[in-house]
């Protein structure tokens, strides 16, 4: 698991820990997100009562997400994933243009587990459909946290620029 920090450290976030991971299976991706703390200061959405639905603007609260690209490709994917299990995937040709949500995927795979001072979801996406094996990735694991009192702070394993944008393509990594 590798460590997500708040693009503007906060006193209210200290207690809290983000951790996510990403493992690529052929064409299966598994993202696993991990918060550790006191999660009563968080705006956490209960499980769905139905089945999760493709929903926008997660994240406008508390959202795990990821950004996915081929190595070298100006294309690239916006994965939200929900605490409820509501998702959605979005491509874009460029940076923030001609974001849509991408049709080629109708559904993912999430499971949710929780204790009082730890919630974990992990989701798997089957690649096949976006990018031609064995295309390198690049990923930008980051996340939403909505605290109570102090409303969204924005999470990611690398920030580059002097504002939160999960969309910069330098914040991606390659994964392999």
């Amino acid at each position: 698991m590798r460590r997500l920090t708040p693009f503007t450290p906060d006193p209210a976030l200290e207690p809290l820990q983000l951790q996510a991971e990403a493992c690529l299976e052929g064409t299966l991706l598994r993202l696993r997100y991990r918060v550790l703390g006191p999660l009563e200061v968080l705006a956490i959405p209960a499980p769905a009562s139905g089945p999760p639905r493709r929903l926008d603007g997660l994240w406008q609260g508390t959202c795990l997400e990821a950004f996915l690209a081929g190595r070298g490709c100006s294309n690239y994917w916006e994965l939200n994933l929900s605490p409820s299990g509501d998702w959605n995937l979005y491509r874009f040709d460029a940076y923030r243009c001609g974001g849509r949500e991408e049709t080629r995927i109708s559904g993912l795979s999430a499971s949710r587990w929780e204790r009082p001072d730890r919630l974990e979801l992990e989701l798997q996406l089957n690649l096949e459909r976006l990018l031609p094996p064995p295309e390198p990735l690049e990923i930008s694991l980051t996340a939403v946290l909505e605290h109570r009192l102090r409303g969204c702070s924005y999470w990611a394993l690398r920030h580059t620029g002097e504002a939160a944008d999960f969309h910069r393509r330098d914040s991606f990594l390659p994964w392999e």
